[in-house]
């Protein structure tokens, strides 16, 4: 990954990360006055983000309007507390976002792969047609992370799931990382229709893992990347040397 291929942001710390976020997050609502369509991302990265939608944010969002997605999802029960969007949703979306326009991946399903199956349909139904377009984004801003391994939604480095062109979910049947559940994740070209792509880290363990993502290693949290913007918001703790400057 170049640094022609993002913008880097640098925030203070957590805090201000989580502010700088919402904001973001708010502008891209602000540009589509008509549907909005907004994709989560799990982990502990947006928890703090979700806490200012929830509160200080909450009057600005015109949340008849915004649609919510998310990235990947543990296949698990909604009401699991590993569920992504049961996080979400116990954090912000319940009781503010109308339930028709949270979007789950319906992790009720048979298999990890119907699952994907399902919720593909879905985003094409919202979407209106079958193939994804370069002039329209799918998603007004899709919100990532980056694991310790490099991942980003739950696209694993060398597994199958990265080469997939032609479907916009794919099931993860074993995930190399905690928590050891099967995985539904968005692929690369859906997570790529986007106006922008907003990643978020924070903190000192997340530093070795930037290393190598901005040095451009084989990773794929270095190979997603919005047909729009794509922009890199960390804290100063998880900064690392071959980033400061950029």
């Amino acid at each position: 990954m170049s640094s022609t291929d993002h913008r880097l942001m640098v925030a203070a710390d957590a805090d201000a990360q989580a502010r700088l976020a919402a904001q973001r997050l708010i502008a891209r609502i602000e540009l589509h006055h008509d549907r909005p369509a907004i994709c989560l991302t799990g982990g502990s990265g947006p928890q703090r983000m979700f806490e200012l939608l929830a509160g200080e944010f909450e009057p600005r969002i015109p949340w008849q309007r915004v649609h919510w997605f998310i990235s990947d999802e543990r296949f698990v029960p909604e009401n699991d507390p590993l569920s992504n969007i049961g996080a979400a949703r116990r954090a912000f979306l319940d009781g503010r976002a109308p339930p028709q326009n949270i979007h789950s991946i319906p992790t009720d399903a048979a298999s990890p792969d119907d699952a994907a199956r399902r919720y593909e349909a879905e985003l094409k139904a919202f979407y209106g047609r079958d193939q994804l377009a370069p002039e329209r984004p799918l998603f007004d801003l899709v919100l990532g992370g980056v694991g310790p391994d490099g991942h980003t939604a739950s696209l694993f480095p060398g597994r199958p799931q990265l080469l997939i062109q032609d479907r916009w979910a794919a099931g993860v049947d074993t995930a190399p990382v905690e928590p050891l559940v099967p995985r539904v994740t968005l692929t690369f070209p859906a997570l790529a229709s986007c106006a922008e792509m907003l990643f978020l880290a924070h903190g000192a363990a997340k530093r070795d893992i930037l290393a190598r993502v901005f040095a451009g290693e084989d990773l794929p949290s270095a190979h997603a990347r919005s047909q729009g913007e794509t922009v890199w918001l960390v804290t100063q703790d998880a900064l690392p040397e071959n980033a400061r400057g950029a």
